[in-house]
Parts: C-alpha cells; structure tokens; sequence
C-alpha cells in the first residue's frame, strides 16, 4: 500500500500528526496495533482526559524538566491555547480546574477521542490495524514500515509510538528499536511521574489517607529536590498523588532518599505553638492522643506520635515546653525514608527516549535518515502532571505533521 505520510502510533502525537497533514491535502495512512485508536487517552486524568494546562508558553516550559528547550519552537506554534481552541473548534466544550488543568466539560476522555477520530475520518486518514516491525530504508532514506499485515510505501513516515509507561495500551517501546534501526540513539529509559514507595511502616498504616494542603518536600542526597503545596495520599507501598507524581519526575537516585512533610504550612512555628498551648489549656484533662483529633486525621494520630516519640497516654496539663517543641517540629516536618519508585508500567509517562540532538526542533524531521520525523512520547522530553505531557504530545505532533508535509512539497 503506498502513502504519502505514514503515521506510526495512533495515540494523542499520532493523530494529532496524521490530522494535521491531511488538512493539508496530504494522502495519509495511520497505523495503529490496537482495535480502537486514543488507548492510552481513555485512562489519562483518570479517565476525565487532562488534555492541556492553560498557562503561558514560559510557565508551562517551566513544568517541563527534560527537553524544554528543545521543546521551544513546536510548543510557541501550537500553544495551550491553540490546542483549547482547537478542540472546541471539533465540538469538545472544555473547562478550567484547579492548577489551571483542562477537561472536556463532560469529563469524558472518549469525547476527546471521538473528536479526534471522526476529524481523521472527515479528512480521509486511512487508518489500519497493523503493528509495526521493521522500518524500510534504501540509501539512508525512508521508503515504509513492515508491518504484521504486509509492507506500506511512503514518502514521509512519523514515528509516534509512545513509549514503556503502561504497555496494556500498546506503548512497548517498539519505536526505540525502529529509531535505533534508522540511526538514531535512545537515552536510557525508565519511569516518571511515578508513586514512591517506603519500608517504613508509616505510610502502610495511613493507608488510604489523603492529605490536601500539605507541602511536600523531597531531599535526594541531601539535596532538596522538589518542594511544593497540594494533595498526597499514603497507601500500603508508600504515597500517591499528584503531588508525589511531579516530585519523581525531579529524583535521579533514591539512595538517601526522604520525603518531609509540612502539615501546617499555613501557619508559622508561632501560630502553632500558640495553637497547641490552647489545645492543651482547653483540654488538660485528655490524653495527647485524643486532643491531637483537633488537629490531625484520626488515621495519622498513631503513626504522628511514633515520630515524636511522645506518649499518647501524655494529658494536656503536663505536656512541657520541649514536647511542644517536639510536637511542632514534627507537625512542620513529618518525614520518612523513600526507597524507590512503582515499575514503569505503572508510570503516567517515561523518562528518556530519542536523542533530542539527533532531531530537528522545528519540524520534528530525524537529521540522520531522510524522510523519518517523531513526535510524543518516544522523545526524550517529559513533563510534570497537570496537562503538560499530552500538550507535549499535541504540539510535537502539529510540528511532526507539518515536517512531513513539507518534505512532500519538496519532493513533487
């Protein structure tokens, strides 16, 4: 079968690809190994679809800690707000929420998918059930892919296969080896925006506990990593969250790894010492225990006093000056050891990829085999949690489109 443009991946880069070059009157095929197209979109924002952050190119290149100045050129063309504006333009009615996260209004990833999918139709993608195995070169130069259902012919070929994090959506890696094959070197590749996971017993026994407004703070080597106010939540491995999330994007080692908690970041080591000084004085008849419920969830009251190594049995009236010392040291700063990170099938996005020197920021194109161009995931670029990684995917897409388009142009 040939094609003008052949596009490898039927995920967010994929389409947004194989769309924008059949806009512009490009014959174009997508190949895609599972049944439906947009696998991996249905469970992104648990399933509500997180497709952009709505924040400027500077701030939004901030939340991108790999491949943001690579990243420049395709992003400042296909803006947050160029991607909003073109999904409301395919009929997907959006939102803003906190962080500044965008959703389709019915918190429906599958009316993004919808849209997406009915835009190819409308513009003649040709979309096949294949799996790619073997790109086809002559002279250093693209001309297809072997796929499992025979050969396909074209004269620009995108690779947008994803890559490790959550293989049960088709993301294998088998785009790494195919870059490889063209030339191309793939940085060491593991998982971010990942759960941690802890030996301590702590986190096991808040199990199920989600804290809001809490500011976590990673230290890797003694060396602050990450520092930043949301939501956690602890479980039976260690703590989950958005918070968490962004924070293992930051961490290159877990030796001597730990996370610190602030569970009052709201007030000052003064407002706190005067607020238990109160708590004591109202109730100094209770045990520290029951009096800590006016300050901190049930589930953590436990665990809370392990760390400050107080009893709970302490009633408010004899509890001196260095055990509220001890008190508000650990409200300010609950901390425990981090151990390592869940497997990269768990991960929301992986870490590493395609050499970003060997490709051309502009138009996406491989400077080491003619014709090749990659978009998405299969780069060494990620981003934080919020929106980031699929706007990533949007506008290296629209740029990879373009690239492949222009090489056609050249070419007739």
């Amino acid at each position: 079968m040939k094609t003008d443009v052949l596009v490898v991946g039927g995920g967010a880069a994929g389409m947004m690809a194989a769309l924008t070059a059949a806009q512009q009157g490009a014959q174009v095929t997508l190949l895609e190994r599972n049944e439906k197209v947009g696998r991996k979109i249905y469970i992104t924002g648990k399933g509500r679809c997180n497709l952009t952050n709505d924040c400027q190119v500077r701030e939004f290149l901030t939340c991108v800690p790999r491949g943001g100045k690579f990243l420049n050129s395709a992003l400042f063309r296909f803006t947050p707000q160029d991607t909003m504006e073109f999904f409301e333009g395919l009929g997907v009615p959006l939102k803003v929420e906190r962080g500044r996260r965008v959703f389709p209004v019915s918190d429906k990833a599958s009316d993004v998918i919808d849209a997406l999918f009915f835009a190819l139709r409308r513009n003649k993608v040709k979309i096949v059930q294949a799996r790619a195995e073997e790109l086809l070169l002559a002279d250093g130069e693209i001309t297809g892919v072997k796929t499992d259902s025979g050969a396909f012919s074209c004269k620009a070929l995108i690779l947008a296969t994803g890559g490790l994090s959550y293989p049960a959506t088709g993301s294998t890696g088998d785009g790494y080896a195919m870059a490889q094959a063209a030339g191309h070197d793939v940085m060491p590749c593991s998982g971010s925006l990942l759960p941690l996971e802890s030996a301590e017993d702590c986190c096991k026994e808040m199990q199920g506990l989600s804290l809001k407004n809490v500011v976590l703070a990673l230290k890797s080597g003694g060396r602050q990593v990450f520092s930043e106010q949301g939501e956690l939540l602890f479980t039976h491995f260690g703590i989950s969250g958005p918070l968490v999330l962004s924070a293992s994007a930051l961490i290159d080692s877990y030796e001597d790894c730990a996370a610190h908690i602030n569970l009052k970041p709201a007030l000052s080591a003064q407002q706190l010492d005067e607020r238990f000084l109160r708590e004591f004085s109202e109730q100094k008849n209770r045990d520290l225990a029951n009096i800590l419920t006016a300050l901190l969830p049930r589930l953590m009251i436990e665990p809370f006093l392990k760390k400050s190594k107080l009893s709970p049995d302490l009633k408010g009236h004899s509890i001196m000056r260095e055990q509220r010392k001890v008190l508000l040291e650990t409200m300010q700063d609950f901390s425990f050891s981090i151990s390592g990170s869940r497997p990269i099938e768990e991960a929301v996005v992986t870490r590493g990829g395609v050499r970003l020197e060997e490709v051309d920021p502009k138009t996406l194109g491989s400077k080491l085999c003619k014709g090749l161009y990659l978009a998405g995931e299969i780069l060494d670029i990620d981003g934080f949690t919020g929106g980031f990684n699929l706007q990533i995917a949007w506008s290296t897409g629209r740029a990879a489109g373009l690239g492949a388009l222009k090489e056609i142009e050249e070419l007739v």
